[in-house]
């Protein structure tokens, strides 16, 4: 019987000019950037934006902020581990993010990439009770510049999830400042990624994974990446296709917060990273995730407009702390995300269409 293998053919992730967000458009204008966005929302969960107005020189500074951090001796690196909250260095191979979504890593092998996190603190909202233990305290290596260049594009970072989110709301019907009342303390993290593995020659055995197969946790991401290769998404047929940025575009994806508003209408798309080899050669690999991920005591319950009548309700109601310590728990602490049903069905499903 043929061996079937994964698809690796060029995937089109829709492109939208989000400008009229970003520069005061027309309400004509900005319907039809929330029509694109919500066709793109429901057949895919994945979009290219331009016209998100991030400086070039913000962009600059940031990879060089990427670049002096990584580039440190391991042992150093190593002092900003990850302690606590979701904020700090991972090692390499110390995550399993198929975990966060309930699946065995096929080779029980963690995942190569190593990351850097920096997100909002519950001081910088000293009007409310918030707890460090949600937040958490940002650690601040000894990186030329690392501080204010990283800094510069979480806000700019920040400022797009919002004007996405305001897209939104329009895209759903939804009162222009529905997403405030979820998101006006909102957890953000950014997470700097590097694909650890050695450039050079190397000869594969076995699955190696670069980041496993996973859903973002929150509302929205902005990703951004460079153009080598390694990034797939999983379509509605089980078939893997390589996703890279176009020039001067940021990827955006849904979370399952999102997928639970609107009743998987719109959807949390499995994702992953492979090696990053071409022509059997080890290529380097960056990326960085502004995760937009809620407020921390928010109840996330499905939009009464996206209810199935006959079906009822996807999901019961969740508070996004509880959903963001169980997929931790699980790319973390190896510890399966059993409330993740849906996502671990669609990896394996995937899983199986690629078997002899």
């Amino acid at each position: 019987m043929p061996q079937h293998t994964a698809e690796t053919r060029t995937f089109s992730v829709p492109i939208v000019d989000i400008t009229p967000y970003t520069a005061d458009g027309t309400r004509e204008e900005k319907a039809e950037v929330a029509r694109q966005l919500d066709d793109a929302c429901t057949t895919i969960g994945f979009v290219q934006i331009l016209g998100h107005r991030i400086p070039h020189e913000i962009l600059d500074g940031l990879t060089d902020a990427v670049d002096s951090f990584f580039a440190l001796p391991l042992e150093t690196k190593k002092e900003y581990q990850v302690k606590g909250a979701n904020r700090g260095y991972s090692p390499p191979k110390s995550e399993s993010l198929s975990l966060s979504l309930g699946v065995e890593p096929a080779t029980r092998m963690n995942d190569f990439f190593e990351a850097f996190n920096i997100g909002t603190e519950a001081r910088s909202f000293p009007q409310l009770d918030l707890s460090e233990e949600d937040y958490g305290l940002n650690l601040w290596p000894d990186a030329e510049a690392f501080r204010p260049r990283v800094e510069a594009y979480y806000t700019e970072a920040a400022r797009v999830a919002r004007t996405l989110t305001t897209a939104f709301a329009d895209a759903l019907g939804l009162p222009g400042n529905y997403f405030t009342r979820l998101t006006d303390h909102s957890v953000d993290v950014l997470r700097m990624n590097n694909y650890a593995l050695p450039e050079g020659p190397v000869t594969l055995d076995g699955d190696l994974t670069g980041m496993g197969e996973h859903t973002d946790f929150g509302i929205v991401t902005v990703l951004w990446a460079d153009q080598v290769a390694g990034l797939q998404v999983l379509d509605s047929d089980g078939l893997w296709h390589d996703v890279s940025p176009a020039n001067g575009a940021l990827l955006v994806n849904l979370g399952d917060l999102t997928a639970r508003l609107t009743n998987d209408r719109w959807m949390s798309t499995l994702h992953r990273v492979r090696p990053p080899v071409i022509d059997g050669t080890i290529q380097r690999r960056r990326s960085v995730a502004f995760f937009h991920d809620g407020n921390i005591d928010a109840v996330i319950s499905t939009l009464p407009s996206h209810l199935d009548a006959a079906d009822g309700l996807a999901y019961e109601p969740i508070v996004v702390r509880d959903h963001i310590k169980a997929k931790l728990a699980g790319s973390r602490q190896g510890k399966i995300n059993t409330s993740a049903v849906r996502e671990a069905a669609r990896v394996l499903t995937a899983a199986r269409s690629i078997q002899p």
